[in-house]
């Protein structure tokens, strides 16, 4: 069984990103610059092969290095991610002894104040509870991922009209093709912090772009759900009551502006 890595970033030294991330597998790196080329470098005995790319957009990026990717398994990362020794074995084992599984998440440290997930518990992943991970949890076989289709939605995530929501968007669309979904309480590696390329605080465009996300991910359940979500987080979005956007009937306001546009 074969694994590599599809790293997404925007403007890194490629030459030198394997090592930046202690990559110990084969790997795909695409980096979105102001230039286009392509090489590829021996790091450790494992193959990296780095496209360069004058263009935006996270989904893009994904989508380019999952065209180019040839291994059994895949393993999404960013360029801020540092993994672990033995990550690429450790990915490996858990496909041996999860062999019906599809599609499995993992966690990857970060800071608290940043946290949006961790696994606590092996449990499978479904439509109640597949929400919340990042693109960089997440390994699949590649095989089953190109029979289904399923690729990154180019209107959402950093560099797309929408700030956020692909890794969203993408694990739905496998989980309504019946994929096999497992959340791991195994570690892999960790996030080096970085300002947000998105995240400017809980503002008009952040509750916008969440109510456009929030259609194509929920359907007719989209008001419902997006009402239930503010009430949940309301202690976090509200509590400075300084800013612009102070109580939850203000928030969903602009999210069902958000949902108007998508539809």
């Amino acid at each position: 069984m074969t694994l590599q890595v599809l790293v997404s970033c925007v403007k890194q030294n490629i030459k030198t990103q394997a090592e930046v991330m202690n990559l110990e597998s084969d790997a795909i790196i695409i980096n979105q610059c102001d230039e286009s080329d392509y090489c590829e470098y021996d790091h450790s005995g494992h193959r990296i092969r780095c496209y360069s790319f004058n263009e935006r957009g996270v989904g893009l990026s994904r989508n380019k290095a999952l065209e180019r990717a040839t291994a059994d398994i895949i393993l999404f990362s960013d360029e801020d991610i540092r993994y672990e020794k033995g990550y690429a074995e450790t990915v490996i084992r858990e496909f041996e002894k999860h062999p019906n599984a599809d599609m499995l998440l993992f966690n990857i440290d970060v800071v608290k104040e940043r946290r949006t997930y961790h696994i606590e518990k092996e449990h499978r992943v479904s439509f109640k509870n597949c929400g919340r991970y990042p693109t960089y949890s997440f390994a699949l076989r590649r095989e089953k991922l190109i029979a289904s289709g399923i690729k990154f939605n180019l209107n959402y995530g950093g560099g797309a009209r929408y700030g956020c929501g692909e890794d969203s968007l993408f694990i739905m669309d496998c989980v309504k093709n019946r994929f096999k979904i497992y959340a791991l309480p195994v570690t892999i590696g960790r996030e080096e912090f970085r300002p947000s390329t998105w995240f400017n605080g809980y503002n008009e465009k952040y509750f916008f772009d969440k109510g456009a996300l929030y259609v194509p991910l929920y359907g007719v359940l989209a008001k419902p759900l997006a009402i239930r979500w503010l009430l949940a987080h309301r202690k976090v979005f509200f509590a400075d009551r300084s800013q612009d956007i102070n109580t939850w009937q203000q928030a969903y306001k602009i999210m069902k502006k958000g949902m108007k546009e998508v539809k």
